[in-house]
């Protein structure tokens, strides 16, 4: 009777607070393990992003800073975050939205509304850049042409390039993305399996594109995808869940499941590879692309036409694989090819009045 007693007491202090040690715990860190109650994992989930903001000199009292907004459970996450840290701990940053319409019908229409609800919810303006006014194609009129093999080549490059243009437009001196722990580690397992040494040796840098037209942050870097659910399931924040119908066999995501079993066996094998990640030391021998511009838009680019433009040039002359594939592979006749372009009639890529 006694042991049956100890035991249920047992049961029952294993359910407090590990870091209370008062309220009940209501969720098992993903990341450390440890049963905590609500209030101390808000506390806590807070507190790191702070230390990784603070930590990083990520941001300058005064600047203007703009959110990638999706829609989704990462960007709205970030942006409520950053914006209660804003005022928390008077950063002094003037914040806003910045969206991307890809023109998926069935996908970005309706998370773009998900934005559009947070701009209100969480007092930020918000700015829409769109596929169609930049580039003169939506992905739905790529996808026809392309097929479903390498379209999130198209849509990684352009929106990328879209984000830097829109928030150049709205003047801001910094962007923030919600890339999350899981991210940073499947890309540096991608960029490792790809042999991409150029990539592998700034994938991990926290802020990017410091040479660039505007600096890329990451407050995100050493949070978990699933405590970032966590928290907007347990803040009952209004986001986006469905994933884009255009990516179910994006080569990213077979990474991706790679590291959710790691994690299953091994909870800081996603930390344990971003630190390896940082560590790694590129021989000085190796030669790495220069940075340059783009010479028919003017965006930056290792090469003498940026990939935006070479793979918008494809999708004009009716050639949309043109520009598909690792551009240090193609032959000299294909650069010919795509520098002495004289058909090529439409707007430069990102063709936006800044």
């Amino acid at each position: 009777m006694e042991d049956s007693d100890e035991k249920k007491s047992r049961r029952g202090a294993g359910r407090v607070c590990s870091i209370c040690n008062e309220r009940k715990a209501a969720l098992k860190r993903p990341k450390t393990l440890e049963q905590i109650c609500r209030e101390c994992f808000y506390t806590v989930f807070e507190d790191e992003i702070h230390r990784t903001i603070v930590d990083n000199h990520l941001f300058k009292p005064g600047e203007r800073v703009a959110i990638g907004a999706s829609g989704g459970k990462d960007s709205t996450v970030l942006a409520y975050v950053l914006s209660e840290l804003n005022r928390r701990h008077n950063y002094g940053l003037d914040l806003f939205l910045l969206s991307v319409d890809e023109g998926i019908t069935g996908y970005r229409d309706d998370s773009l509304e998900t934005v559009k609800r947070n701009e209100i919810q969480y007092g930020l303006p918000l700015k829409i850049v769109s596929y169609k006014t930049m580039y003169g194609w939506t992905m739905d009129e790529i996808v026809k042409a392309i097929g479903l093999k390498n379209n999130c080549t198209f849509c990684g490059v352009f929106r990328r390039q879209a984000l830097d243009r829109g928030a150049a437009v709205m003047k801001a001196e910094k962007l923030v993305t919600g890339h999350n722990a899981d991210d940073m580690a499947e890309t540096i397992l991608l960029n490792i399996l790809r042999g991409d040494i150029a990539r592998l040796s700034r994938c991990t840098f926290i802020t990017t594109g410091e040479d660039g037209p505007i600096p890329r942050c990451k407050p995100f870097k050493y949070t978990y995808e699933k405590e970032i659910v966590m928290y907007a399931y347990f803040k009952k924040l209004d986001y986006f869940s469905t994933e884009c119908i255009y990516s179910p066999n994006a080569y990213r995501g077979f990474a991706r499941e790679f590291i959710k079993d790691l994690e299953r066996i091994r909870p800081r094998a996603i930390l344990d590879i971003i630190r390896s990640g940082e560590n790694f030391r590129i021989s000085s021998s190796t030669k790495m692309p220069e940075q340059g511009t783009c010479e028919r838009c003017g965006y930056i680019s290792s090469q003498k036409l940026c990939k935006a433009c070479v793979l918008l040039d494809g999708l004009n002359r009716g050639l949309p694989k043109l520009g598909i594939g690792r551009s240090r592979g193609r032959n000299n006749a294909k650069d010919e090819e795509h520098n002495k372009a004289s058909s090529f009639q439409s707007k430069p890529c990102g063709a936006l009045d800044i």
